[in-house]
């Protein structure tokens, strides 16, 4: 992993209060977290007007606004802007969300956006998820045979196919993962729900012949079972998974696998 290290003895600062746009009258105050690894100073809060009167609804849309009217270097992520691609989860308002599907009329008072907690930040708004990303490859998210493969596709029942529903669509925005107190804690050795979940999602796949292979990766005191189900997971996911039941099931799964 990239080492992103803030200055010693480092604390967020109040920054720069950029004018307000001139002439407007429908406005909106974005309260946004700054830094730059490179100049060697401390992260800071700016203070952004925001003409809503020329701007979409949601948080990204008054980011790309602020970007492009007034400060050019912020930096933060975005791609589809339709809550499929996760590029720009952030915590606004003290919530971990999606900027692109958070309306800023859900928020009282100042906008206050933040990079997702618990990681290091790159610039501005950019976490770095290495080790997010890291973690998911490490459950090999992907179908694994030993039978021949069919020669069009691998059949599956649609009461199988039902299964998988509530856990195919993690969009690995990672919002669940940096929410979890125990994530926060043990980055290094728990998984987090976002992996976790996608673990459970191959596990009970009827076509996966490696369900077996796939227990034994979390068979770990940390891995798995560092979960004390506080369910921040669950509440922060945007698209309305539940990871923590998810957890719930490969613990019980590697209970009665210990008892066969």
């Amino acid at each position: 992993m990239v080492e992103f290290t803030l200055p010693k003895n480092s604390r967020v600062t109040d920054g720069k209060v950029w004018p307000k746009p001139e002439g407007a009258t429908n406005t909106r105050e974005f309260r946004v977290y700054r830094w730059n690894p490179d100049d060697g100073k401390n992260p800071q809060v700016d203070t952004f007007t925001v003409d809503l009167d020329d701007c979409g609804p949601m948080v990204l849309d008054a980011l790309i606004w602020i970007k492009n009217k007034i400060d050019p270097t912020l930096t933060f992520r975005r791609s589809c802007r339709e809550g499929i691609c996760g590029s720009c989860a952030m915590n606004i308002d003290g919530v971990n969300t999606l900027a692109c599907t958070k309306d800023m009329g859900e928020v009282k008072g100042a906008v206050k956006v933040n990079p997702l907690p618990h990681q290091p930040v790159a610039k501005d708004l950019v976490p770095d998820l290495t080790n997010f990303f890291a973690q998911h490859a490490l459950v090999q998210p992907w179908l694994q045979t030993e039978t021949v493969a069919p020669e069009k596709e691998w059949p599956q029942s649609r009461e199988d196919r039902e299964k998988l529903d509530g856990l195919y669509e993690c969009i690995l925005c990672a919002c669940c993962s940096t929410s979890c107190p125990e994530y926060w804690w043990n980055p290094d050795r728990y998984l987090g729900p976002a992996a976790l979940l996608h673990a459970y999602r191959w596990v009970i796949d009827s076509r996966d012949e490696a369900a077996g292979e796939r227990l034994d990766q979390l068979e770990d005191p940390f891995r798995l079972f560092r979960c004390v189900t506080i369910l921040n997971c669950s509440k922060a996911c945007p698209k309305g998974l539940n990871p923590a039941k998810a957890i719930a099931e490969l613990k019980k799964l590697m209970v009665e696998r210990q008892k066969t």
